[in-house]
């Protein structure tokens, strides 16, 4: 969170809260993509990359006793991706932030999943693929 002074003038993709002892928190909302948009990434996310979602939901999830056996990218927006995880038959939800930070344009979505997928790799000690 960023604090402004009182004077700071405020963009439409911030909320303010005005906590004790006069400070002006600011929350920036992420970016949204287009419907279309989202749609088309996870279309392709799950359908050319099943088995990255698996990699990044093991590598990112909390640690448990129980394996991942299914993970299913269900959405994003301009702070991270979502993922839908399966342990045991047991659903549960998945975010992970962007490794660069917050983005607004669709070709950067590619980058940080590749971020996260080469993350993934390091972090399970797996060898990375080459990218296209």
């Amino acid at each position: 969170m960023k604090y402004l002074p009182e004077s700071k003038a405020l963009s439409w993709k911030h909320r303010t809260v005005r906590p004790a002892r006069g400070r002006r928190t600011v929350m920036t909302m992420p970016h949204i993509f287009d419907s279309d948009v989202v749609a088309a990434i996870l279309h392709h996310m799950n359908d050319d990359h099943s088995e990255d979602n698996l990699l990044i939901a093991r590598a990112f999830a909390s640690a448990s006793a129980l394996p991942i056996t299914d993970a299913v990218m269900t959405d994003l927006d301009g702070d991270g991706g979502v993922w839908q995880l399966t342990r045991a038959g047991v659903a549960e939800e998945l975010r992970v932030p962007w490794p660069g930070g917050p983005i607004d344009e669709r070709p950067a979505v590619r980058r940080e999943v590749v971020a996260l997928y080469d993350a993934a790799c390091e972090k399970l000690g797996v060898e990375p693929r080459p990218h296209a």
